[in-house]
């Protein structure tokens, strides 16, 4: 990506500044920058590069969200939380799960909306629901003609 140059610095300033994103443009225009990403090698890598970085924090923040649900569901089972609330902290064992779920119900808000703002400010879902549909139809296309033809249009 640093190697390469740009081939036209006009396009690819404006590429950049949009994060390389050009889905949310009119037809007519997008066949230009689409033109530019064929040919540009550098430009190309950079927006498959944010894309990739889009998707990270996409999953990133799902992971985190998961690790919160899990956490409430860990709150159930776990003796030696209540062995360290009664004999080190002083706690009652109401005070302690009350502390313990009220972080954990805060940690899957906060990563909600980190999810919800990484969907919204980034191309992330565009892209994932693109790569989704490639996939499919890489899918479909192996599959028998016979499954093929059951399946509606």
């Amino acid at each position: 990506m640093a190697r390469t140059q740009c081939t036209d610095r006009v396009v690819g300033a404006i590429l950049g500044s949009w994060r390389y994103d050009i889905s949310g443009i009119t037809p007519e225009m997008r066949r230009d920058y689409e033109q530019h990403l064929i040919e540009c090698a550098h430009c190309k890598a950079r927006q498959k590069f944010h894309r990739s970085l889009d998707g990270t924090l996409a999953v990133l923040t799902a992971l985190s969200m998961i690790s919160f649900l899990f956490a409430l569901a860990v709150l159930q089972r776990v003796k030696f939380m209540e062995h360290v609330a009664f004999n080190i902290l002083g706690l009652d064992k109401v005070s302690m799960y009350q502390m313990l779920v009220s972080a954990a119900f805060a940690g899957l808000g906060f990563s909600l909306i980190a999810f919800i703002l990484v969907l919204v400010t980034t191309p992330a879902s565009a892209y994932l629901g693109g790569m989704a549909a490639e996939r499919a139809r890489l899918i479909e296309a192996r599959l028998p003609e016979a499954i093929r033809s059951l399946r509606p249009r």
